[in-house]
């Protein structure tokens, strides 16, 4: 609709030129332009009038739809002031126009987190990370810490700790909130911080810190803290576990028995098998290595890890055909899995399929790159702990 039926109230005017006319043109002519509006809304909010700021920037996208500089900062503004749906909205139309703005994603995946919308939360915080973050450390801290609680919710353990141990590698001192998820994803707890059980609490803290000194390299403490876990807590389910993932770092000789006394309390405990099948594997003891491969897939019929062990174990006693088979069974579980086509990748190399094994290859690189971004971020490829393929037991 044109300015002048705006200010006629939606009514076209007369044709003919009187005084009220006249006047009408004028108030019409008086009305405040884009470029108006944006320098007001610029100067409130340099000055740090969010409420002015925020209903000016609203007017300024009212007016310019596309201004996507516009919705950035109403967004922005109204996460500051914790109006979290109204921000989520504003982010979504900033991505509408402007799709590779790693920020706003990971921004509008913060306010979703706020929300209680926890699939779109994680869906859209990965994209911005892998899209990256720009030099903001305040929001590459943030991003990761809630990508971390989002993994562990949705049962991604070992995912959440490759994040979390980034910050104990660079964090001067222990951040309360960073130690608390990393007891969660210790303890394989698929819960939030404010939805752990207040008798779980000291067990959650405890064994973070003991992960924690873990990543952060000071090994005896984190030696301490384990003995005292595993002694107080012995029956609970994944102290055990916790215990032997921190053996396997420290020592590996010692870490077959933490996962043995873990099945002795959770006999349906999958990763503790997988971890003893790996084990064997990585040491060659191929038959010691499927009973516990075999297990973890009768126990999770649907784990592409199971699928990967038992490939493995098949491929190095010279079953080729049946790897083959086993684990082109777990890309189809795991498209995304590099973890997956690297093992492929040699089981084809093995039976002489240079053209599959070429490919496989190449798709293991693509969803390696792809996993160390979601890990670190756009901005740190390369920069955390690195696994080899095959030695860790992926959710």
């Amino acid at each position: 609709m044109p300015t002048s039926t705006l200010a006629q109230g939606g009514r076209k005017p007369a044709a003919r030129k009187s005084p009220a006319i006249a006047g009408s043109r004028s108030s019409t002519q008086s009305l405040p332009t884009f470029e108006d509006v944006r320098n007001r809304a610029d100067a409130a909010r340099e000055a740090n009038q969010l409420s002015e700021a925020i209903n000016l920037y609203r007017q300024a996208v009212q007016r310019r739809p596309t201004w996507e500089e516009g919705w950035w900062y109403l967004g922005t503004l109204l996460y500051e002031l914790d109006r979290y749906e109204e921000a989520r909205d504003a982010f979504r139309r900033f991505v509408a126009i402007q799709p590779k703005g790693g920020a706003a994603w990971a921004l509008m995946g913060l306010c979703e987190f706020r929300l209680r919308e926890y699939d779109l939360a994680l869906q859209h915080i990965k994209r911005g990370r892998l899209l990256g973050l720009g030099d903001s450390e305040q929001l590459i801290f943030v991003t990761r810490y809630h990508a971390a609680l989002l993994l562990t919710r949705a049962g991604q353990f070992e995912a959440a700790l490759e994040i979390l141990s980034y910050f104990a590698r660079t964090l001067p001192n222990e951040n309360p909130s960073v130690v608390e998820a990393v007891g969660l994803s210790s303890l394989r707890m698929p819960l939030l911080p404010a939805e752990v059980p207040a008798d779980k609490r000291d067990l959650v803290l405890q064994t973070g810190r003991a992960a924690y000194h873990q990543y952060a390299r000071r090994l005896a403490d984190a030696e301490k803290e384990f003995q005292e876990i595993v002694t107080r807590y012995a029956e609970t389910p994944n102290v055990h576990y916790a215990h032997g993932v921190f053996l396997l770092d420290a020592k590996p000789e010692a870490a077959p028995d933490a996962f043995l006394r873990e099945l002795k309390v959770s006999p349906s405990h999958v990763a503790a098998n997988l971890q003893l099948a790996f084990i064997y594997i990585n040491a060659g003891e191929h038959a010691k290595a499927l009973p516990f491969a075999e297990k973890a897939q009768a126990l999770a019929p649907g784990s592409f890890v199971a699928r990967n062990a038992i490939g493995r174990v098949l491929l190095e006693t010279g079953e080729v055909t049946r790897a083959i088979k086993e684990l082109e069974a777990g890309v189809k579980l795991a498209p995304d899995s590099p973890e997956m086509y690297f093992a492929l990748a040699r089981a084809y190399s093995r039976a002489g399929r240079k053209q599959d094994a070429d490919e496989a290859r190449a798709n293991f690189t693509r969803l390696d790159k792809i996993r160390r971004t979601e890990r670190d971020g756009a901005q740190s490829v390369g920069g955390a702990i690195e696994t080899k393929p095959g030695t860790a037991v992926p959710d």
